[in-house]
């Protein structure tokens, strides 16, 4: 296994991930197999979405490929926002953009207010489609389906800190630690993260995939 596809277009996960896999997987992402479609994320949860992202990309590409979804799951709000992190101060909001880290914050901060249970947990979920050697009509059907969660405990700071990484990070501190993501810097988080835990085991299963 040398070469997968990651379906994301998204920067700083490609490059977390890029870094966890190392020089002997060629990751490549949506944009460099010119996929520009928008792949539904209709799942209510993150194991479905997952799923949903990679069997679109084997559906229409037939290649290996995995897929992930993250939620922050706040204790406090009953596991909100979960599988809507991304979008949701826009489920909120008339007009809010999908994808708004500021607002999306903004939103959860509000939500909480002075609550002093803070405890919450990122949880990433990854879906692996592999390709198998082809079927005798070379339909390129033959596949295997494999999912890894990674999860890392933390809690919800009452005001942002921090400028680095991406999403809820200025909000998060996990727990062992006395600074938010955003704080730890990419070294750091590239080694605990919720991501991160998903992606090695990913690395430990195509490591000795055959």
């Amino acid at each position: 296994m040398n070469r997968i596809v990651f379906a994301t277009n998204n920067a700083h996960k490609l490059q977390e991930v890029r870094h966890i896999l190392g020089d002997g997987v060629q990751v490549l992402s949506l944009r460099d197999i010119g996929c520009e479609a928008d792949i539904p994320e209709t799942g209510t949860t993150l194991e479905e979405n997952a799923r949903q992202k990679a069997q679109y990309i084997w559906q229409h590409y037939h290649c290996s490929v995995f897929a992930d979804d993250t939620g922050l799951e706040v204790d406090a709000l009953g596991g909100a926002p979960g599988v809507y992190s991304a979008r949701y101060a826009a489920m909120d909001t008339a007009g809010a953009a999908s994808h708004d880290s500021e607002a999306n914050m903004a939103r959860l901060l509000r939500e909480l207010g002075n609550n002093n249970n803070r405890r919450a947990r990122f949880r990433t979920v990854i879906a692996l489609i592999l390709k198998k050697d082809s079927c005798p009509c070379e339909c390129n059907s033959l596949k295997q389906e494999h999912l890894f969660e990674g999860i890392v405990e933390g809690e919800i700071t009452r005001e942002r800190s921090g400028s680095e990484g991406f999403g809820y990070d200025p909000i998060f501190r996990p727990d062992g630690y006395d600074q938010t993501f955003a704080e730890l810097g990419a070294e750091v988080k590239d080694r605990i993260s919720h991501r991160a835990r998903a992606t090695q085991k990913l690395a430990e299963f195509l490591r000795y995939a055959k």
